[in-house]
């Protein structure tokens, strides 16, 4: 993968420059691993096949395999994302479902979604630059837009019939990930789940992160995390927030990427038995 791909699926949301921050991360006899802070690595090209044969040799469920066997556009995701999508998503293979990615780039990831959930899924992508629409039924439906616009989120759903699952990959700045998680996660299904991606930028100065900075996702989800459980410590929760936090069954931290559950739940109690 060239530096202009990994470059393009940082940035996210078609812009022309990349954020300030990351330049001086990019090692430059390296051009393909970005190590920020000895952080994540993208494959040279030069090891990719190999890695590939050896991921898909190696394949620990249905989603590495198709992943690592794909052949059409081209596709980019972190490697331990493959089994943590499995084991939350794997429930809605082959059956209806309705599936919103942020973030279309090369239309690879529809593709794939595509083969792992079956025809009955309904999947749709939505990307801010206007080269995505080339991938208009490949896989799936794209629709061209903004993810921080509230009435192109709200028309996207309902065109949709419902949203069962969102995954954010879209731009990866916080106010951005902010205004989307605000909209969609009231919009899901009673039993839905939301996930975004890449949450390393809440890191990064360029996309509006910083460590323990307010606003970001990762502490966005921190808070969530606080709220709920204010029925053993006196949390500031607004009557909107006890409405919000009353459909949060779970969240789930993994390296990069938050997973929110929905789901209704009533005011913890014990039972003795004996």
């Amino acid at each position: 993968m060239k530096l202009r791909s990994v470059m393009a699926k940082l940035r996210g949301k078609g812009r022309d420059q990349v954020p300030t921050g990351l330049e001086a991360s990019v090692i430059p006899d390296l051009p393909t691993v970005i190590r920020p802070n000895e952080g994540p690595m993208v494959v040279p090209d030069t090891e990719a096949a190999e890695v590939i044969a050896r991921n898909l040799q190696g394949a620990a469920n249905d989603l590495e395999r198709l992943y690592y066997s794909h052949r059409g556009h081209l596709a980019f995701k972190w490697h331990h994302y493959l089994k943590v999508y499995d084991r939350y998503l794997g429930r809605y293979r082959n059956r209806p479902l309705r599936l919103l990615e942020i973030g279309v780039m090369d239309g690879g990831s529809l593709e794939i979604w595509r083969k792992y959930f079956g025809q009955e899924a309904v999947i749709f992508g939505i990307d801010i630059s206007e080269r995505c629409a080339a991938f208009d039924g490949h896989g799936g439906a794209v629709r061209i837009g903004d993810q921080s616009d509230t009435t192109f989120l709200e028309k996207t759903v309902l065109e949709m019939g419902g949203v069962d699952v969102v995954i954010d990959d879209g731009s990866h700045i916080a106010s951005h990930q902010r205004a989307s998680f605000r909209t969609l996660f009231p919009m899901l299904s009673p039993d839905g789940i939301y996930i975004c991606e890449d949450v390393h930028t809440a890191y990064w100065e360029g996309w509006e992160g910083g460590l323990q900075r307010p606003g970001t996702f990762i502490e966005r989800a921190k808070g969530i995390v606080d709220q709920m459980h204010g029925w053993y410590a006196p949390v500031p929760t607004s009557p909107a927030d006890l409405d919000f936090l009353r459909s949060v069954q779970s969240v789930s931290f993994f390296d990069s990427m938050v997973i929110i559950e929905k789901g209704q739940k009533e005011r913890p109690y014990a039972v003795a038995v004996r």
